[in-house]
């Protein structure tokens, strides 16, 4: 593969930026309000960590961000252009540089398609290859790149364990040399071992062709490892975005406070509080005025009930909305 190793200047320069997405889905009732209106921005080279509860609604940004789903509104800069108001034709061709690899390894993948057969894919459709000798040597060489042995190719998903499947997802994603990857939760369906050689395998990668990740997790302490920056959502928002090392250090929202609280220590003699949230998480179906962590926060006060705290910068870039932080 190519390498794509990017300049100390690229670095510094944002690849994707959102601003205000929102998506919102119909039910009998109303208006599901799974992402409503965040924003963020993602330099090359880096990582953005999206983290919170199942529902949150991290997943559906991420594929919303693709245009895997049309978003509601907002807007999506790739390199600077709006994607959301690209034709079919552009937009098939701007998928080459962006690629998702999925939560579930073995649903992903055709189980009718062999270890060759899904990495060759992407090249066959695209016309990346001219002959048969080259589509070898390229799905081969992909192979390789993510740690699969060569006499796997005719293997099919069921015959393998979630590690090598997940490798395959990977291999997928890489074919078309993207600049862009989302990661669903890539890990989440794999043993801790696995775990640890995928996102080690990702990181290598990251580093080799200069990629850019958005990884999407409810796990903070996976997170923590692979990120340059963590976006925290709840219920369709951001309510804090900072750099990984001053979020763990010290977490500027009730939320992201209570989520680190729940991460298990190695060291049984360390004294942590946990914080319980009590309370119901409220319907993304209409949602109720002012702060939606109002009903389960733990230092919520009477404006928190009607106005609604926006995501405010609270010095040296960190990024929260909460009344109490911001004084808003």
């Amino acid at each position: 593969m190519e390498n794509n190793t990017l300049t100390g200047e690229k670095m510094g320069e944002k690849l994707i930026e959102v601003r205000n997405l929102k998506k919102y889905f119909k039910t009998p009732k109303d208006m599901l309000a799974a992402v409503d209106g965040i924003s963020f921005s993602i330099n090359r080279g880096q990582t953005l960590g999206l983290v919170g509860e199942s529902g949150c609604g991290k997943s559906t940004t991420g594929r919303v961000v693709l245009r895997l789903l049309e978003a509601t509104g907002g807007e999506v800069l790739f390199n600077g252009e709006n994607i959301l108001t690209y034709s079919r034709a552009k937009l098939k061709k701007m998928r080459e540089h962006m690629q998702i690899v999925f939560q579930d390894p073995f649903a992903s993948l055709n189980p009718r398609k062999s270890v060759f057969q899904t990495i060759a894919e992407p090249l066959v459709i695209n016309k990346k290859t001219s002959s048969k000798a080259e589509l070898y040597r390229a799905v081969h060489s992909l192979m390789e790149t993510v740690g699969l042995a060569g006499r796997l190719e005719n293997a099919y998903p069921h015959e393998l364990d979630g590690g090598r499947r997940q490798r395959i997802g990977i291999a997928r994603a890489l074919a078309l040399r993207p600049q862009f990857i989302v990661q669903d939760e890539p890990v989440s369906a794999l043993d801790v071992s696995i775990q640890a050689q995928i996102l080690n395998l990702m990181n290598d990668l990251q580093k080799e062709f200069g990629l850019t990740f958005l990884f999407i997790s409810h796990n903070l302490s996976v997170v923590k490892h692979v990120s340059d920056n963590i976006a925290v959502m709840y219920l369709g928002k951001i309510v804090e975005m900072s750099d990984y090392k001053s979020l763990f250090a010290s977490p500027l929202h009730p939320y992201t406070k209570a989520l680190l609280s729940a991460i298990p220590v190695p060291d049984v003699d360390e004294c942590r509080q946990r914080i319980i949230l009590e309370g119901d998480v409220p319907s993304p179906i209409s949602p109720p005025p002012g702060c939606r962590f109002f009903s389960r926060c733990f230092v919520r006060m009477d404006m928190c009930k009607d106005t609604t705290p926006e995501l405010t910068d609270t010095g040296s870039g960190r990024l929260c909305a909460c009344h109490l932080v911001t004084g808003r």
